[in-house]
């Protein structure tokens, strides 16, 4: 019974954290210097998912987001969908750069469980959410579009300030959500468990402790009865 509530609010964890980063994409899109990828609030689910899910479940939230991208539900920032914005579009690299990117985040994020640090979620975020996403959707864009690898770069440096506000964005939220819900992400390697060294155990005594001869008994007044090697004297 408990395995299968556990299962369920897996679950349920999974569907709402996809369904925060569609929500995150009403907003629209914005296109900077006609620069062919939009400037999403998307990210930040992203970073979201890993902060609270951890690796596992936060991979599954953004891969659910993907799957249903996939099959045409206009879920991508500016009511895109289908499944050429994840294959043949520009923009393609950064939405499967959303998928390793929310895992390595959960992963950092497990790491300094139990307890959440702002500074630890901070760098979390910056490198899942954003030096992955980066390089998996330059790599793309590179490879795709034929276009140079400095190119790419560059204009990949117009969304670094809003991508750091949403790093800070994200590390606050989770900070707080962990503080009042303790134990939401497990640690992904266990303490080791406590190892109480024995003491050694005593070395025998070379020479037996002497026991004490057996008590004698003795008669009604009290005199000791010896009957062994006693002879009659009668």
């Amino acid at each position: 019974m408990a395995a299968r509530r556990s299962t369920a609010r897996d679950l349920a964890q999974i569907a709402i954290f996809a369904a925060l980063i569609a929500a995150l994409g009403v907003p629209g899109t914005l296109h900077l210097a006609g620069n062919a990828v939009p400037i999403t609030l998307q990210t930040l689910g992203v970073m979201l998912a890993g902060s609270l899910l951890g690796a596992r479940k936060g991979a599954l939230a953004v891969a659910t987001f993907l799957a249903l991208v996939a099959c045409g539900l206009p879920l991508l920032a500016g009511g895109r969908g289908g499944i050429q914005f994840l294959t043949v579009e520009p923009s393609a690299g950064y939405a499967w750069g959303f998928l390793a990117g929310a895992f390595v985040i959960g992963l950092l994020t497990q790491q300094m469980m139990p307890r959440y640090r702002l500074w630890f979620g901070l760098v979390a975020n910056a490198v899942g959410g954003v030096l992955v996403v980066y390089l998996i959707g330059t790599l793309w864009v590179w490879i795709g579009t034929g276009a140079a690898l400095g190119t790419a770069l560059v204009r990949n440096g117009i969304y670094l300030p809003g991508d750091a506000f949403k790093v800070v964005i994200a590390s606050v939220v989770a900070t707080q959500v962990h503080r009042a819900y303790p134990g939401l992400i497990a640690r992904s390697r266990p303490n080791a468990p406590e190892v109480r060294e024995s003491l050694p155990a005593a070395a025998p005594a070379a020479f037996p402790a002497p026991t004490s001869p057996p008590a004698l008994p003795t008669t009604s007044g009290g005199e000791q009865a010896d009957d062994i090697g006693r002879t009659d004297r009668r």
